[in-house]
């Protein structure tokens, strides 16, 4: 148990570090009390930092600010960015922003807006997020944390840990953009280095020595946190001299998040105080869907029996230029990668230096996944990378068992394109894949596998108008699809088909709201553009 104890000297708040172990309860010696912080280490950053530390570990129970040797009880503290400065000689009161749902919420509408469970990785489902706030911001975002391309591979290689590219880009929708500071927080932490090394480089060091012009809007609590955490991860990346980080295309955001999860050791810490930095509203959850400090491998086996190691190698492969280099940034252009060899027949995790099947391994799901599964009131398998996205969140144990024992909406939205995963997959096989990664229908172990039907996993399939993957009605039906919903869409020569996104939100309300009628397909009025039903599964 690692303990941080905050003492008063000066008007600063000094941390001390005692125990070892792990918990998270209150011990009290005599009139001496503090409150224990799991995983957390002492750091000499800035003293701002320290104080996120304590409301980011502790939120929202109470720290103890101790002046001297007499200790005084401090009140309780919501969370970060809402600190007290008034109650606590030494910290500094950090303006928080609030959303327009948060406004309405506070009015007395929060119980109106539904709750949802979102399974979706950090690109496709972006598109709709801003849009879906509107309806609700009681939304759990589920995302995996194995994406290894991008300034995300970059940070595992040198310095491990988690992939966090997807929760990051997640995170950075969500973000408030309520004022001018707001909007200069998310300007700051979604800002990405140049591709030319040498260039980001020299761009690094300006913001991480807080003389870019990003920094002009921020002001100085913001400024002192948000930087204290980039330079811990400087600090991170001196301290692994023997490899050299390359700087080209990073996200500012994913340096943020890298520094705040070593200084943590924890993921959850880190979106956190991510969260509250950019003032993600308060019931919008960003969640792992594994929780954890270590590097996660994706891989996939074909059905013509070979295996593929590495999100990016299975979805987007990077292809050498003509002078043999590498790209930094992934091709996730449609038609951008070569197909595969034969088609996916499932996805699993492998240890980090694991080639082959026998290199499987079965990290835990994230507890609270497992919560808000069992309590929120429709689930969504967005649109996106199929199996490198959606699927391993799934085969995670206990996500099909949860997924079955509940009765709400589960709606899923059929991607309008095929991809390098998914070439030649009808809709009905769509449901197929994600009905075998929530059952671990490929697992040797019998006693990891369910024999769950589809219709207890899938209740609503929402299918974009002109899509290219085709929707047989017929088998979806035999399957105990309940309703097929046809959402307008929009045609984009790079991207494919899309679905617009009122018309997505809109079905998604009515999908969650149960006002379907049975056995409908929801069709786009032309005259007005609104949505009519009409019947169409036999």
């Amino acid at each position: 148990m690692h303990v941080l104890r905050l003492f008063s000297c000066n008007g600063l708040l000094i941390p001390s570090r005692i125990g070892g172990g792990c918990g998270s309860e209150k011990h009290v010696t005599g009139s001496e009390k503090f409150q224990t912080i799991p995983g957390l280490h002492w750091s000499p950053l800035p003293w701002p930092v320290l104080a996120v530390a304590a409301a980011a570990a502790t939120a929202p129970a109470a720290v103890e600010h101790q002046s001297g040797e007499a200790a005084a009880a401090a009140p309780a503290m919501a969370a970060f960015p809402a600190l007290r400065s008034a109650d606590m000689p030494g910290w500094t009161s950090v303006p928080r922003f609030r959303s327009e749902q948060e406004e309405q919420n506070a009015n007395g509408n929060h119980a109106s807006s539904p709750s949802m469970l979102v399974f979706s990785g950090g690109t496709a489902f972006n598109g709709v997020v801003v849009e879906l706030t509107k309806f609700t911001t009681r939304i759990a975002h589920v995302l995996p944390v194995s994406d290894d391309g991008g300034s995300t591979a970059e940070i595992v290689r040198v310095l491990g840990g988690p992939a966090v590219g997807d929760i990051r880009s997640r995170c950075l929708r969500l973000s408030s953009e309520s004022c001018a500071e707001a909007l200069a927080v998310k300007r700051l932490l979604g800002h990405r280095l140049s591709s030319e090394d040498s260039v980001a480089k020299s761009e690094w060091y300006k913001i991480v020595e807080g003389d870019h012009e990003l920094w002009d809007s921020v002001s100085g609590p913001y400024r002192e946190t948000i930087r204290a955490f980039l330079v811990h991860f400087q600090s991170q990346i001196l301290r692994h001299s023997s490899e050299r980080f390359r700087f080209a295309n990073g996200s500012i955001g994913n340096f943020f998040f890298a520094g705040a999860r070593i200084f943590f050791q924890s993921l959850d810490a880190a979106i956190f105080l991510y969260s509250r930095v950019s003032h993600i509203p308060t019931e919008s959850l960003v969640l792992p869907a594994i929780c954890t400090n270590d590097r996660l491998t994706l891989g996939c086996e074909l059905h013509n029996g070979m295996v593929i190691r590495g999100q990016n190698a299975i979805s987007h492969p990077l292809v050498k230029d003509p002078a043999g280099k590498l790209p930094h940034t992934v091709n996730k252009i449609v038609q951008g990668s070569p197909p595969l060899p034969s088609p996916i027949k499932r996805i699993f995790y492998m240890s980090s230096e694991g080639t082959n099947l026998h290199h499987e391994v079965f990290p835990a799901v994230n507890r609270t996944v497992l919560e808000q599964l069992l309590q929120v009131d429709a689930v969504v398998y967005g649109m996106g990378s199929l199996y490198t996205s959606i699927c391993p969140s799934l085969v995670l144990q206990g996500v099909g068992e949860a997924l079955s024992s509940r009765s709400c909406p589960k709606i899923l939205i059929l991607n309008g394109t095929h991809d390098r995963e998914t070439a030649g997959m009808s809709a009905s096989d769509f449901v197929c894949a994600i009905c075998d990664a929530l059952n671990r229908k490929h697992c040797d172990d019998p006693c990891l596998t369910l024999n769950h039907p589809p219709s207890l996993y899938i209740s609503v399939m929402l299918v974009p108008a002109g899509g290219e993957i085709p929707v047989d009605l017929g088998n979806l039906a035999g399957m105990g699809i309940k309703y097929v919903v046809t959402v307008e869409a929009i045609h984009e020569e790079s991207l494919g088909v899309l679905y617009e996104p009122k018309a997505l939100i809109a079905a998604l309300q009515m999908a969650v709201s149960t006002h379907l009628p049975v056995d409908c397909k929801l069709v786009p009025d032309k005259s007005d553009n609104s949505l009519t039903t009409s019947n169409q599964i036999p």
